[in-house]
């Protein structure tokens, strides 16, 4: 048995942990530089505002009916999102964080010792609320995308009040009935379109497609989530969430670059942020691609890209910044104002299964090891290339940031008692 537990609207409940006034009004959370709705909780929902959409075309809505707006905190997400984990990974001897808010547990062998299924999966939620203050979902079932379901279930489906464990088929077929086929993980709105002309609408009608017709017709991707949903482990830790390809940090900045000094620090941030995530996954990169335009609504749109690459595969946060600022050099146009920047890390090789060169002369991993270990301690940026800059004029505009609370000496809430 697996279980998924997942937070509801996790932006926005992270900002109301420490503002507790906030737990029973609408909350939306922007992009960057304040530009979209990339989060919305329920009550924001219910008050007619959706999703990416551009917050100045609803900010006069937002007003009137009450909506708060923030900025994306994410220092705050990425700390409490820890805190969450580590307190749902005492429940099951086998945890794999799937996303910021999303982690699944593994029951495999410890099964039989949990007399019920719903009400472990009620103290996981009671534990996460206490320690954390997080509302969470959890949804139990035999297979990882079964889990999926029965979350699906705790979250949407009226009488489960957050909390769901598939435990029998009867219970299995009603929820699949319940469901379209695009709640389903991993079926796209393209797939659901094509399930649809051959009358397939529900999640339970998925259930029943011959594995045979799914694989010749659409891919064996999809032959493995009709066998899940039939309680077959198909999936497994490397098939939900496979190493990435590429790696790119990109962002529009909150002041234009207009020179030489502040493209360099940005383009030296965002190789520092790709380099941390590489590193992470245990990949290298053959070639990096760095980029600088102005907004494509100007006048005269205009930028440069240039792909580097590399004598041998790297992931060293140095080497990145310095052929990403030698770049910059070579193709800065003072007449344009750059808006939108990125550096992108390609051909990516395994860490473990790359092949060496006999003349290659390899860096020791420590320094990188070290500045990893103190911004995952500290929190980012912590410790960083000086290259970056000090003063980022540049940095993204969050006019409604909320305080750091948790990761920010001066912004650490002070108790009266």
């Amino acid at each position: 048995m697996y279980a998924l537990v997942d937070a509801n609207s996790f932006y926005c409940s992270a900002e109301q942990v420490f503002r507790p006034e906030w737990r029973n009004r609408p909350i939306i959370v922007l992009s960057n530089n304040d530009g979209c709705i990339v989060a919305a909780n329920r009550l924001a929902k219910e008050a007619g505002i959706k999703k990416f959409k551009p917050y100045f075309e609803v900010r006069k809505q937002c007003e009137q009916k009450g909506v708060i707006a923030l900025s994306s905190n994410y220092e705050l997400y990425g700390s409490l999102s820890s805190a969450m984990m580590e307190v749902i990974g005492r429940f099951a001897p086998e945890q794999h964080i799937y996303s910021i808010d999303e982690s699944f547990l593994s029951f495999k062998d410890c099964y039989p010792a949990i007399p019920c299924l719903t009400a472990h999966a009620a103290k996981i939620r009671r534990a996460v609320w206490k320690e954390t203050r997080l509302p969470v979902c959890v949804g139990i079932g035999e297979t990882l995308t079964l889990a999926k379901v029965a979350n699906h279930a705790a979250k949407k489906i009226e009488g489960y009040n957050g909390v769901c464990a598939i435990d029998s088929n009867q219970q299995r077929t009603t929820i699949l009935k319940s469901m379209s086929t695009s709640d389903v993980w991993g079926v796209g709105s393209r797939i659901s379109k094509r399930l649809s002309e051959m009358n397939i609408n529900t999640a339970y009608a998925l259930s029943c497609m011959k594995t045979g017709i799914a694989k010749k017709q659409f891919s064996i991707e999809l032959e493995r989530t009709v066998r899940e949903l039939n309680g077959e482990i198909c999936k497994g830790w490397d098939e939900a969430r496979a190493d990435k390809k590429q790696i790119f940090s990109t962002r529009s900045v909150g002041n234009r670059i207009v020179d030489i000094t502040s493209l360099c620090q940005a383009l030296s941030k965002h190789a520092s942020i790709a380099g941390a995530k590489a590193r992470t996954q245990g990949s290298f990169s053959q070639s990096m691609m760095v980029f600088a335009t102005n907004s494509p609504f100007d006048e005269r749109p205009g930028g440069f890209k240039f792909i580097h690459h590399f004598a041998y595969p790297t992931n060293d946060t140095c080497e990145l910044i310095e052929a990403a600022t030698k770049a910059a050099i070579a193709r800065f146009n003072p007449d344009i104002r750059y808006y939108k920047i990125g550096v992108g890390l390609i051909n990516l090789t395994s860490e473990t299964h790359r092949q060496q060169d006999l003349f290659e002369v390899r860096k020791s991993p420590d320094l990188m090891n070290i500045l990893d270990d103190v911004n995952a301690k500290y929190g980012s940026d912590s410790m960083f290339l000086a290259a970056q800059g000090i003063s980022q004029k540049w940095s993204m505009r969050r006019e409604m940031l909320t305080p750091q609370y948790t990761s920010c000496w001066q912004d650490i809430p002070s108790i009266k008692c």
